[in-house]
């Protein structure tokens, strides 16, 4: 039981630290391009909440989908990303 679960923590380090460097990355390249829209205020897990006013919503969705997917092309795989916007996080 124990070296299974050495196993699955050795196979799981690399791509969580993968996708933790990828959000960063993102989160950077994100903050450059929505200056003046809109504002980063929360990361959760995979996730980026930007808090903005109704009419830069979309430009913003834009935005963090062509960012988050676009962000590693040397990784040779297709990053999907799904964009959501709402007035709060129940509508999210």
């Amino acid at each position: 039981m124990v070296r299974a679960s050495a196993e699955r923590a050795a196979a799981n380090m690399p791509i969580q630290g993968t996708e933790a460097d990828l959000m960063k990355l993102a989160m950077i390249e994100v903050e450059k391009k929505i200056e003046g829209l809109g504002e980063q205020i929360l990361q959760i897990h995979d996730s980026i909440l930007i808090e903005c006013p109704a009419e830069n919503a979309e430009k913003i969705a834009d935005i963090l989908k062509d960012t988050l997917e676009n962000i590693a092309p040397q990784l040779g795989i297709l990053l999907k990303v799904d964009v959501s916007t709402g007035k709060n996080w129940g509508e999210l």
